[in-house]
């Protein structure tokens, strides 16, 4: 399985309000929760990360937890590519297994 090329058709929180998803402090972590069970969080985070989107909640992880991954991660060329080839491992683990 690939990456969903149209994933934001797809989101969990498409019927969100957006401010609801570009706030501070404790109430990320309420945002967060939105994106849990997400059937595109993954597409939706390596899209974050490739533009290195600054502000709200991406993928089930803010701001500052996205920053930080980069930091850790900086020769990173293509998060898609990346998380698209780590989904695919797992997928044919648990097949397999």
């Amino acid at each position: 399985m690939t990456l969903v090329k149209d994933w934001m058709s797809e989101a969990a929180c498409r019927s969100t309000e957006p401010d609801e998803l570009f706030v501070p402090g404790a109430a990320q972590n309420r945002a967060k929760a939105v994106c849990f069970g997400c059937p595109v969080r993954t597409e939706c985070l390596a899209d974050a990360l490739d533009n290195r989107t600054e502000f709200g909640i991406w993928g089930g992880m803010t701001e500052r937890e996205r920053r930080a991954l980069l930091r850790r991660r900086p020769n990173i060329d293509s998060w898609r590519a990346l998380l698209d080839e780590a989904r695919n491992r797992y997928e044919d683990m648990s097949v397999a297994g």
